[in-house]
């Protein structure tokens, strides 16, 4: 059930968003959380799709903020519930003149009581997420360097501003990439490793996460190559004194496992989907200190503050 409110209130709004639950049989306990998405710049569509399909997993409210350009000073919405909403119920909100400087006052009436916030900004990575009004208020704030002209100058730019609960899906993308290899060091007899190789897609921030997480993790060297006619992370080498691992990717979809002294293993490893990415950050609450940890060594070796 779609129910347009143009030219509404807040208050209006949570009036509708009573009646409505009330009207289609949904129960506001059910909710586990609200995910607020500030949907400047991006595809609102695109992403109440993609937090649908997180939603399965993690049923909650979903407030989109998507600012137009009009005239007046107003604002209109648009309410889902039921099955044009997922797991969830979404609320749209489309403020326009003054309004749209005061999304943290639009959001805040809309929240569900006792609940956890969750923050997503789908397109442009803000300045300092954890200052802005919707951050303020969530205990998770995730952003997206994927696609950023400059991902080298974004991720330090989110190492200065880092706060506990900040997290950037293209570290989530890397998450299987880095529990095989934690996975494989552990069966070799010598676990020092001297150098990790890289490789894949032209500037891609998770490349970049990923050589500072083994870099501060393991103190090695890094080696990263890049092509532009591939996409994604390609393979990663580790060399250790009793030989190579190596995880290698050409066809994007399906990897090579090599282990010293062990056959080849072939393992299903396609792309991540954003809705993947979305759902597996919602499945924690807390904040991540290891992908601090590695943003605040990618800026450290970017300065010449390491080696």
């Amino acid at each position: 059930m779609i129910i347009t409110l143009p030219k509404t209130t807040v208050s209006e709004i949570n009036k509708a968003l009573v009646n409505a639950r009330k009207e289609g049989g949904v129960l506001s306990l059910s909710r586990v959380m609200t995910l607020v998405i500030d949907a400047t710049d991006a595809d609102p569509e695109d992403a109440i799709e993609t937090a649908n399909v997180a939603s399965r997993e993690h049923p909650c409210r979903i407030i989109v903020i998507s600012p137009v350009e009009q005239g007046d000073d107003c604002l209109d919405a648009e309410l889902r519930v039921g099955g044009d909403a997922g797991a969830s119920e979404v609320v749209v909100l489309r403020p326009s003149g003054a309004q749209t400087a005061h999304s943290d006052t639009l959001v805040t009436p809309l929240l569900l009581p006792d609940a956890p916030i969750v923050a997503w900004w789908p397109a442009v990575v803000p300045t300092n997420a954890a200052g802005t009004g919707i951050g303020t208020m969530a205990v998770r704030r995730i952003v997206d360097s994927k696609g950023e002209a400059e991902p080298g100058e974004v991720l330090a730019r989110l190492a200065a501003d880092y706060a506990p609960g900040d997290t950037d899906l293209a570290w989530t993308r890397v998450t299987r990439w880095r529990a095989l290899l934690a996975a494989a060091l552990e069966q070799v007899e010598d676990r020092r490793v001297t150098r990790a190789r890289l490789h894949g897609d032209t500037g891609s921030p998770s490349i970049l996460l990923l050589g500072a997480w083994l870099q501060n993790t393991l103190g090695c060297e890094i080696e990263d190559s890049y092509d532009d006619t591939v996409t994604g992370l390609q393979s990663i080498t580790l060399e250790t004194p009793s030989g190579e691992i190596g995880i290698f990717r050409p066809d994007g979809t399906n990897a090579t496992l090599t282990q010293p002294h062990q056959p080849d293993h072939t393992i299903a490893l396609p792309p991540r989907t954003l809705g993947d990415c979305l759902a597996e950050e919602l499945r924690r609450l807390d904040d991540d200190p290891v992908y601090g940890e590695a943003l605040a060594r990618y800026a450290a070796s970017r300065n010449g503050e390491v080696t």
